[in-house]
């Protein structure tokens, strides 16, 4: 109950609208970041300022902390593992997370359950990439197994000439090759699971990517009632996989034949449902703080639909400063979220804008006319 005291490691934006509903719900929040007044340091009673792969100081987080959550997946996993053991509480697990790090293991774990991947195999050797090519066609994905976010670690290979490239730009790391699935949409859904083993799940919502970045979800879906219930199928499931409670993102292809394709899992709060602030009875943030406190969880319902859009450093590097903000906010029903980031660079996400509508069109369109009012310029 609060004032009980709640460990977040990582200082991003998610870790900062986490911090700010446990603040509402009258939690003691410490954060863990490398970065000095992080996006969650901010809004936070108190910050370590230490790399994720500090022992001691991601132990003393625990130590000042009833219960440890993270906001992102880059941080030395064996170290929760061994805080487990030694009794910290923990959600989604140490041992969780480790198994989703490496998207080569991950997707060995999900394809032995059944559920449906693109087809991949490890390699090795650039000789490796052109037998599969042989199998696969063109064009495929390189992954790295460890490490990749926001495009990052990920090269899509559409011709022959471009293997030595492609291999050359990872080399030293371990390396898949993963089918291309030419979708026709991404969706994605937070699935969520408490200590009871209830499991309940927010709507499945349509993402959009430039640049590898996600720059746009529409809220809800607009596919079939058998096509959702096939996500959502696909989507509890995993979570049998991995037995733990907290929140999780799964990622999914649709294909032209409708058929689903788990992407990625994430085992916390995700970009594409920052949505659920002002468009659910619950968020995400508030549904994760419920569970991980042993709280019952929330409704999902969408209240209304929406869509979110990101707010990106463009070409600016450095310091910022917006424009447009007053334009903004004469607008009904449009939600504007800034992320305290002192520095930005090009496609760096600096915040965001939730706008809602009576349909979703409208939604997407108000607030991709919010997002053209906003101009991030220097400091």
């Amino acid at each position: 109950m609060p004032p009980s005291r709640i460990g977040i490691i990582g200082g991003g934006q998610l870790g900062r609208m986490l911090s700010i509903e446990a603040k509402r719900m009258g939690y003691y929040v410490c954060v863990l970041d490398p970065t000095p007044s992080c996006p969650a340091g901010q809004v936070s009673d108190y910050q370590i300022t230490a790399p994720f792969t500090d022992y001691n100081s991601i132990k003393e987080l625990a130590k000042n902390s009833d219960v440890l959550t993270y906001e992102f997946e880059h941080i030395d996993s064996d170290i929760l593992c061994k805080l487990e053991m030694e009794g910290y509480n923990i959600y989604p697990s140490g041992k969780t997370l480790k198994k989703i790090q490496n998207k080569l293991d991950q997707k060995l774990l999900l394809q032995a359950a059944g559920l449906p991947v693109p087809a991949f195999r490890k390699v090795s050797t650039k000789e490796d990439v052109l037998e599969i090519i042989g199998e696969y066609g063109l064009p495929v994905l390189l992954k790295t197994c460890s490490g990749g976010y926001d495009g990052k670690g990920n090269i899509i290979i559409k011709d022959i000439k471009d293997v030595d490239k492609a291999f050359d730009a990872f080399k030293g790391r371990e390396l898949m090759v993963e089918q291309f699935i030419n979708f026709k949409c991404e969706l994605s859904t937070i699935v969520c699971r408490g200590f009871d083993k209830n499991i309940t799940n927010f709507p499945v919502v349509e993402n959009i990517h430039n640049n590898s970045i996600l720059n746009l979800t529409k809220v809800p879906a607009l596919i079939e009632k058998s096509v959702e219930n096939k996500a959502l199928d696909v989507a509890k499931r995993v979570l049998d996989v991995f037995d733990d409670y907290g929140i999780f993102c799964i990622e999914m292809f649709l294909d032209e034949h409708d058929n689903i394709y788990i992407n990625e899992i994430a085992p916390r709060p995700h970009n594409s449902g920052h949505y659920t602030i002002e468009a659910c009875v619950t968020s995400q943030y508030g549904q994760l703080l419920r569970i991980i406190t042993g709280m019952p969880q929330g409704s999902t319902k969408l209240l209304s639909p929406c869509a979110m859009v990101n707010i990106l450093g463009n070409e600016v590097n450095g310091e910022y400063t917006f424009d447009g903000f007053d334009t903004v906010l004469n607008l009904e029903k449009v939600y504007i979220h800034v992320y305290g980031k002192a520095l930005t660079q090009n496609l760096k996400k600096i915040g965001h804008i939730t706008a809602l509508d009576n349909t979703r069109d409208a939604a997407v369109k108000k607030a991709q006319d919010a997002l053209k009012k906003i101009v991030v310029k220097p400091k």
